[in-house]
């Protein structure tokens, strides 16, 4: 039996839409993830906190505020800091294409827009975090 893959949706900073997190939270419920909202306002801290406290595989980070080359760096050298490297990273929300490649040098394993297909979502982290 696979194993069911836990993560966490977090939204860094002060970034106050929630709606395609939830979206993407609830797709992967239904797809058979385990799967922990922080809810709004997080700080990196606190999310590569939770990560490790909940014991996950993945983090989602959707963020909408242009924070992305500050929060995503910062809770990668977190995870980093708490030895938990092997935790994915992956992001959503209004990211220019410029970021995105530097993103995914940094660690980033995938970063989707708006409109997204969750489907996809879900596709990528099933192949990709396949034991």
């Amino acid at each position: 039996m696979a194993k069911t893959i836990r993560v966490l949706i977090a939204k860094p900073g002060l970034d106050g839409h929630d709606r395609g997190a939830k979206v993407v939270a609830n797709a992967l419920k239904d797809a058979g993830m385990e799967v922990i909202y922080t809810g709004l306002h997080q700080t990196p801290e606190m999310i590569a906190e939770s990560a490790v406290q909940e014991d996950v595989d993945v983090v989602g980070l959707s963020i909408l505020s242009g924070a992305h080359m500050t929060m995503f760096p910062r809770i990668i050298s977190l995870l980093k800091e708490k030895g938990a490297n092997h935790i994915m990273i992956f992001g959503g929300g209004i990211i220019p294409e410029e970021d995105v490649a530097q993103l995914e040098k940094l660690g980033v394993m995938k970063v989707y827009g708006p409109g997204s297909d969750t489907n996809e979502i879900v596709s990528y982290l099933r192949d990709n975090l396949a034991e």
